[in-house]
């Protein structure tokens, strides 16, 4: 054997032995670390931290009066449900982000990609783009209920109002992002400039336009309790700004954890829709190598 050979059987040998010995995951570990297992364990943590919240109360660490009370907001939750004004409420903003999100979005995404069409009307509606993207659209709020009234038309329409730009802005990124090298392909071959928009541009935007749908359902929310907050008989909104100016916190916080898990419902179900749409995007991240 050549000395050059022995150099590297002793090189290899050595980069065995530093090499580290990766374990396998125990039972336990492996259980835990399946959809069942991760909910188990968020569970017990979601049920420990009002046990500690109950008890902090019970001891007199905490005052009811400033944080609420476990129990105390379980009682209002049941009252609220067997009157069914909790559900009414519930309904009536889940109908407003609903609207908001589905027209914004539309409105934005065909806008954002409209705009690929043209090079100079973007870089002639960009600086307008981006200062009123600046603008808190909160601050909106008071114009949009001027213009729509008081009703339910307002909270849909400032709903639109934070969701269109989010919209536009996504779209509009993610078109420019696309491939140029197969855009000049197409072009050289004779594709129309539809043709191209139709077979590059709508299919390499699409993962990013549904991937800020989950951004969006949580603005629309925002907007729909928002409007609520200002001006509104009815809405979860309604809900939690009457119980806050009387500060009755445990019907605060009813109406700030049914919004939770509203946005919770709302998002898993763009999850679902999104692995049915883009399925080749779950299996690369169920792919992922775990270090």
């Amino acid at each position: 054997m050549t000395s050059h050979a022995l150099k590297n059987a002793a090189a290899a040998k050595m980069s065995a032995q530093a090499a580290p010995v990766r374990r396998k995951p125990g039972a336990l570990a492996r259980a835990a670390d399946t959809m069942v297992g991760r909910g188990l364990i968020q569970a017990l943590a979601v049920a420990a931290f009002f046990a500690a919240w109950e008890v902090a109360v019970r001891a007199g660490w905490l005052t009811e009066f400033l944080v609420g009370a476990p129990t105390g907001i379980w009682r209002v939750f049941a009252a609220a449900m067997a009157d069914g004004s909790l559900p009414v409420d519930t309904w009536y903003t889940l109908i407003e982000a609903i609207l908001g999100f589905v027209i914004g979005t539309a409105l934005g995404s065909l806008a954002g990609l409209g705009l690929w069409y043209s090079v100079f009307i973007a870089r002639l509606v960009e600086p307008f783009i981006v200062a009123i993207n600046s603008v808190p659209k909160i601050a909106l709020a008071p114009i949009i209920i001027l213009w729509f009234g008081t009703g339910f038309i307002s909270k849909v329409a400032l709903a639109v109002s934070l969701t269109a730009l989010v919209a536009l802005i996504a779209a509009y990124q993610a078109a420019r992002d696309a491939d140029p090298d197969l855009q000049a392909l197409l072009a050289s071959m004779g594709a129309t400039k539809n043709r191209i928009f139709r077979s590059v541009i709508v299919p390499s935007t699409l993962p990013a336009i549904i991937g800020m749908f989950r951004i969006n359902i949580g603005f629309a929310l925002v907007g729909a309790v928002v409007g609520e907050f200002i001006s509104s008989q009815r809405g979860l909104g309604h809900l939690i700004y009457t119980a806050s100016s009387l500060y009755d916190l445990n019907t605060v916080w009813v109406g700030l954890f049914v919004l939770m898990f509203v946005g919770f419902v709302l998002y898993h179900l763009i999850d679902f829709a999104e692995r049915r749409i883009l399925p080749w995007r779950q299996v690369s991240t169920a792919g992922q190598v775990q270090v």
